[in-house]
């Protein structure tokens, strides 16, 4: 069996051909520009595939109801060029109704995981992925968690550090998780970026906080199983021991499972060597395919 996997990001379209285990067979990557420019480009790649299906994991919002005129479509992003383009439809058409997966790029990076990776045999669990901005997918009861839409949690709100003067950098909600933590937070509230400030201790003690914080809420509200810590911001070495320290101090004891007591196993570091998106892509199209 052939499987395509699209890892549909905001700057790159990552392209591979794997199967059912997991394998990649190839891969490439095409610059992310107006669809009327990459879209054909994606196409022509995969149409010659003899691929059994599809699974695609994309930047957001997206939307995920089946029973809604626009499911499929990508909806109200910020890259302009893209509101409102029916991601699947154009594959569908394209590849003769092929059946296309389609998810979010951090639910595909989630299911990756749950399936081949750190959080496999786990029925909960949660992807984070800090960088450009902050995405996270929700495996609850061994499902990817989706509701009214998809979980949006890069957006929670959190209480700001009392000696944080920055304003925060999101155009909605400015003091949420990914106005205060991702990359470009950094690089506005210290005027470098992340990758040239990485032996100013004050800078990823701050970043702790603010993941932390997010963490803390997050175990309280889902009760995962385990945490995974994904983007380039996480990249720093020193941040995760920080994070820990500070989930710990957040919680401040009430929370006692063995989890709490180990959280060296319990918040870590992605496992598949950033083909987790790719995989989780590939797992979507087989989920597609036993929807019929």
């Amino acid at each position: 069996m052939k499987i395509g996997a699209l890892e549909a990001g905001g700057t790159k379209m990552v392209c591979a051909v794997g199967d059912e285990t997991g394998k990649i067979f190839e891969r490439i990557s095409i610059p992310t520009e107006m669809p009327e420019i990459t879209v054909p480009r994606l196409i022509e790649y995969f149409k010659d595939k003899e691929i059994d299906a599809l699974g695609i994991g994309c930047f957001g919002p997206i939307d995920l109801n089946r029973s809604s005129e626009t499911y499929g479509y990508i909806t109200t992003t910020p890259k302009l060029a893209w509101r409102y383009f029916n991601m699947v439809g154009a594959f569908k058409e394209a590849l003769h109704g092929l059946p296309v997966g389609f998810d979010t790029d951090v639910n595909g990076s989630a299911l990756g995981e749950a399936t081949w990776g750190i959080t496999k045999g786990l029925e909960n669990s949660i992807y984070i992925t800090i960088g450009t901005g902050v995405g996270m997918g929700i495996i609850s009861n061994g499902r990817v968690l989706h509701g009214m839409l998809h979980p949006e949690a890069g957006h929670l709100i959190l209480k700001k550090h009392p000696s944080d003067v920055y304003e925060g950098k999101c155009p909605y909600h400015k003091t949420c998780l990914e106005g205060l933590a991702a990359g470009p937070a950094i690089e506005a509230r210290w005027g470098k970026k992340g990758i040239e400030l990485a032996d100013k201790k004050e800078v990823w003690e701050l970043e702790a906080y603010y993941i932390g914080q997010a963490l803390a809420d997050l175990i309280l509200v889902l009760s995962p199983q385990r945490i995974v810590l994904g983007g380039g911001v996480m990249h720093q070495e020193q941040l995760l021991p920080l994070v820990k320290d500070e989930v710990k101090k957040q919680l401040n004891g009430y929370i006692e499972t063995k989890e709490m007591e180990h959280l060296d196993d319990y918040i870590v570091l992605p496992s598949l060597n950033d083909n987790q998106g790719i995989l989780g892509a590939i797992r979507l199209a087989l989920d597609e395919m036993e929807r019929g």
